[in-house]
C-alpha cells in the first residue's frame, strides 16, 4: 500500500479506495506513518488529530461516497474552522482557539469524502512569505531544509512536495498558494475572487484579496477539488460567475490556441534575478512550441499605488483581528505581548489612518483592477517568473526579522508578480516548470481573465503533459526519509 499511495495523486487514491483494492483506514494509516517518518524534519503538520481522524475512517464504509471519499487531508492553520481541531491562525494570540462549528469550505471538503487528520503550518496570520512563526517554529523546504518552503501556505507545500499528502488546503492573500507551489516544486492555483466561499464568518478575506483552495502535485487534483468547492454560499456578498461545465473537464478535453503576454519585469519595482528571468523565457518557447503566440507585454500598473492600498487594507484586517481576539481574552487594551514584532508594527499602521483612508484604498484597488481587466480583453493569459528570486534562506522574510530592509526587499522579490492578481481577483497559477542549477523549484505564473480558470486549468494541463513535473522528487521524500 505504501508504493501505491506514494505513486498516485488524490484522485487515483479515491479510485483505489473506490474499487475495493484499500480501505480508507489502511490509507489513512499511510499518511500517518509518512507523516511521522518525515514531518520532524520539516515541521509542516503543526496540529495533528491523527486519533479522530483513525475513527472517520475506520468508520466508512469500503467504497465511502465523494469524490474523495477516503483520501487523507490536512487544512492550512488559518482561519479554517473545524468542529473540535485546534486553529492558532499561526499565533499565540490564537493558542487555545478550538472552533465549535466547520466553515463551509471545510463542510464541502468533508462532503467529498477528505479525511482530514491535522492541520499544515502558517505565519501569523498568513501575513508574511515564509512559513515561520514563535508559536510553531520553521517549516522547512523538502528541497532544501535551510531555504524556505514559501508562504504563507508553506506547510501544506512542504507536505505535499514532501509525499505526506497528494493535496492539501491553501489559501492566497498576496501570493500564499502561488509562492510555497513555486518554492517546493507544486501546482497551485488561486482561484478567482470569491469563487470559494469564505462564509459563515467572513463575508471576505482582506477586502477580497484572499481566497481558498489547494496545493497539489497533479493539475487534475486541483481541478477537481476546485469542483467539489467552488459553488456560492448563502449569504455570500458576492460571487464569481460560476462555470459552465466542471473543472474536470478541462484538463481531460484539448485546449485552444491563446494569445500570450510575456512580462519579466516586478509591478512592484522589485529586482528580478537573472534564473527567474530566463526560467519565464523559457517557459514562453515551451508554449510557443505547444502553437500559442507569446508577446513581451504588461498591465500598466503603479507601483506605489498598488503597494500602498494594499497595505492599508492588510494593516486595517491584522488590527482588527488583533483587538478582536484580545477582546475575547479579556483584555481591554490590544495584546502586543502576544504577536510577533512585525506584526504588531504592520497592524499598528492602521491606527494611522481613518474611514476615508480605507475608503481610498478601495477605490484605488478598484481602478488597478479596471486596467488589469482592459489588459485581459488583449490577451487571454499573462505568463510570469512566479517569483522575482529563488527560495529564500529560513529567516529573511519571517516577523521576528530585525533587519526590516532585508524583510522587506525578500518580500517584495516573493510578491512581486503575485500580489497585483489578489488586488485584481484575477485567477493565477504557479506551475513547476523550471528548477535553478543547484536544484531549487523555479515556478511560473499564468493569470487569466477574471473569472476564466477553464483557460488557466486547461493550460496547465498541456504543459504537465508536454514537461512533466510528477517525477521529480526532493530530497526529504516521505518514500525514502534522510
Amino acid at each position: 500500500m505504501r508504493s501505491s499511495y506514494l505513486e498516485n495523486d488524490g484522485l487515483g487514491l479515491a479510485q483505489l479506495i473506490a474499487r475495493g483494492d484499500a480501505h480508507p483506514r489502511e490509507v489513512l494509516d499511510v499518511a500517518i506513518e509518512l507523516c511521522e517518518e518525515v514531518n520532524p524534519q520539516l515541521n509542516a503538520v503543526v496540529v495533528p488529530d491523527f486519533e479522530r481522524a483513525r475513527e472517520q475512517a475506520s468508520s466508512m464504509s469500503n467504497r465511502p461516497s465523494g469524490s474523495y471519499g477516503g483520501v487523507p487531508f490536512l487544512l492550512k492553520d488559518l482561519y479554517a474552522g473545524m468542529a473540535g481541531l485546534r486553529l492558532t491562525n499561526g499565533s499565540c494570540l490564537y493558542r487555545d482557539n478550538v472552533p465549535d462549528d466547520d466553515t463551509f469550505l471545510v463542510e464541502r471538503y468533508k462532503k467529498a469524502g477528505l479525511v482530514v487528520f491535522g492541520r499544515s503550518a502558517s505565519p501569523e496570520f498568513g501575513l508574511t512569505t515564509t512559513t515561520e512563526s514563535v508559536l510553531h517554529g520553521k517549516t522547512h523546504n523538502p528541497w532544501h531544509p535551510d531555504r524556505s518552503a514559501g508562504g504563507s501556505s508553506g506547510g501544506a507545500a512542504s507536505a505535499v512536495a514532501a509525499g505526506i499528502i497528494p493535496a492539501a488546503h491553501a489559501s492566497d492573500g498576496g501570493g500564499s498558494i502561488r509562492i510555497p507551489a513555486s518554492c517546493c516544486g507544486l501546482f497551485g492555483l488561486k482561484p478567482t475572487r470569491a469563487r470559494v466561499t469564505a462564509g459563515p464568518d467572513r463575508g471576505e478575506g482582506w477586502a477580497g484579496f484572499s481566497t481558498n483552495h489547494v496545493v497539489s502535485r497533479s493539475v487534475r487534483d486541483s481541478a477537481a477539488l476546485l469542483d467539489a468547492t467552488c459553488a456560492p454560499a448563502p449569504g455570500d456578498p458576492y460571487w464569481a460567475p460560476q462555470p459552465d461545465h466542471p473543472y474536470i473537464e478541462d484538463v481531460k478535453a484539448a485546449g485552444k490556441r491563446l494569445k500570450i503576454a510575456l512580462c519579466t519585469e516586478t509591478f512592484n519595482g522589485a529586482p528580478t534575478s537573472t534564473e527567474c528571468r530566463d526560467a519565464a523565457l523559457a517557459a514562453g518557447r515551451l508554449c510557443e512550441q505547444l502553437g500559442h503566440i507569446v508577446e513581451e507585454a504588461r498591465p500598466r500598473v503603479d507601483a506605489d499605488r498598488l503597494s500602498r492600498n494594499a497595505r492599508v487594507v492588510v494593516a486595517s484586517n491584522i488590527w482588527l483581528a488583533i483587538r478582536q481576539r484580545s477582546a475575547e481574552l479579556g483584555s481591554d487594551e490590544p495584546r502586543q505581548d502576544l504577536v510577533e514584532p512585525l506584526t504588531w508594527a504592520m497592524a499598528r499602521s492602521a491606527t494611522k489612518l481613518d474611514a476615508s483612508d480605507y475608503a481610498e484604498a478601495i477605490t484605488n484597488i478598484h481602478a488597478i483592477g479596471r486596467e488589469v481587466g482592459r489588459f485581459f480583453e488583449t490577451f487571454d493569459v499573462l505568463l510570469t517568473p512566479t517569483m522575482a528570486a529563488r527560495p529564500p534562506e529560513l529567516g529573511a522574510a519571517a516577523l521576528t526579522q530585525t533587519d526590516t530592509d532585508l524583510h522587506l526587499s525578500t518580500l517584495q522579490q516573493m510578491i512581486g508578480y503575485t500580489q497585483l492578481m489578489n488586488v485584481a481577483g484575477n485567477p493565477a497559477m504557479s506551475v513547476p516548470l523550471a528548477w535553478s542549477t543547484d536544484g531549487l523549484p523555479l515556478g511560473i505564473q499564468f493569470a487569466g481573465r477574471f473569472g476564466d480558470e477553464h483557460t488557466l486549468l486547461s493550460l496547465a494541463a498541456e504543459l504537465e503533459t508536454a514537461q512533466p513535473w510528477a517525477h521529480r522528487r526532493p530530497p526529504i521524500w516521505a518514500g525514502s526519509p534522510t
